[in-house]
């Protein structure tokens, strides 16, 4: 470690020493700083060493939190900067993540990989709501960690989650959704459009549903989900369960791209027309070619009613507004999205960069794997 890292070391020792809060949030502050700088070529021990020290001092500095707004405002200025690092110090991030105040748990909570499936599940249990919805917000979720959540009953983490294309949710998570949606239309179309939801729970959803609430789950519907929510539809209008269409192969669509990569054809007017054209499985397979990711991260992007993640991979494969605009529009089998939406997703994509967007893909891609 260098001298000035040696120096702060020695600092935070007499911070805690002398027990002085302003002297433990300045070092602390400094630590968090030396350690950013060059966390990724610090190796496993001196992460460590990083670990202990911050550890000690945002144990001393939580104590003043209580009562100060000053040392929660640094703590969840920590919490921000830590939690998208991958090497970040495990045990501050557990620390964080546990933390009462959802200004400080908050960001470790929704984004650092440092959590484990055990923690979450932990926090879930214990934790309220403000804490829930931060968990809920993770792209990846395995289902003990959703089944977690959703045992918790809270109407406003289920909306959140059935948001969430990353977010794998069991049998009997479904089940519990789908109950809560027989009184919350947000969520009925929420969770009727998610294509991993099972056909009897969508049916049992489509027989409570208002007819306000099928108009829009056949509005914003994808392509690969349009036809088997109609047939459903009609079926339960008629008071007749049809055996419903299963979701369409993209193995085929995959192999057509591989063919058009291998032959130079792959490029961002390919990628246009077929979501001009509404090809949903295509356009979904050459959009992880050409952002260099696969169609395992690619589709739930697709499938979900939010806009920002989809951002991502456009981004990642230098797309221009115009092409990313139709992408976002070949989600939905009829219709356009409102000016609003469209508005609203292109400052968000003015805003990203390729090298940030390329990076959270890669993390995605990781965790889905």
């Amino acid at each position: 470690m260098s001298t000035a890292g040696l120096s702060i070391i020695d600092e935070v020792e007499s911070a805690i020493r002398t027990g002085s809060p302003e002297k433990g949030l300045a070092t602390a502050r400094r630590v968090t700083d030396l350690f950013l700088s060059s966390a990724g070529s610090f190796d496993d021990e001196q992460i460590a060493l990083f670990d202990d020290v911050l550890d000690r001092l945002i144990g001393t500095i939580e104590l003043r939190a209580l009562a100060d707004m000053g040392a929660r405002i640094a703590l969840a200025e920590i919490s921000a900067q830590l939690a998208p690092v991958a090497q970040a110090p495990p045990s501050v991030i557990r620390r964080l993540a546990s933390n009462d105040e959802i200004r400080i748990a908050g960001p470790v909570l929704q984004e650092s990989a440092r959590l484990d499936d055990g923690e979450l599940v932990k926090i879930a249990s214990a934790k309220g709501e403000p804490h829930l919805l931060a968990i809920a917000g993770r792209w990846w979720l395995k289902e003990i960690v959703t089944d977690a959540l959703l045992a918790r009953r809270y109407p406003s983490v289920s909306r959140r989650l059935a948001a969430n294309p990353g977010a794998r949710v069991s049998g009997n998570g479904f089940s519990v959704m789908v109950a809560q949606a027989e009184a919350d239309p947000e969520l009925a179309v929420s969770v009727g459009v998610r294509v991993d939801l099972p056909s009897e729970l969508r049916r049992r959803l489509l027989r409570s549903a208002t007819d306000t609430v099928r108009a829009r789950l056949l509005s914003r519907a994808p392509p690969h989900l349009f036809e088997e929510i109609q047939s459903a539809i009609a079926a339960v209008t008629v008071g007749v369960d049809r055996e419903m269409s299963g979701v369409r192969d993209f193995e085929g669509a995959k192999r057509a791209i591989a063919g058009l990569k291998a032959t130079g054809q792959l490029n961002e007017a390919t990628l246009s027309g077929f979501a001009k054209q509404r090809r949903y499985e295509e356009t979904a397979a050459a959009l992880a070619a050409l952002s260099g990711s696969t169609v395992e991260v690619i589709r739930p992007l697709m499938q979900s009613l939010r806009e920002d993640g989809l951002l991502v991979p456009c981004k990642a494969a230098q797309l221009s507004w115009e092409t990313t605009a139709a992408v976002l529009e070949c989600r939905f089998a009829t219709g356009a999205m409102k000016p609003a939406d469209l508005a609203r997703a292109q400052g968000h994509f003015a805003r990203m960069t390729p090298d940030d967007a390329k990076r959270t893909l890669r993390f995605w891609q990781v965790r889905a794997s």
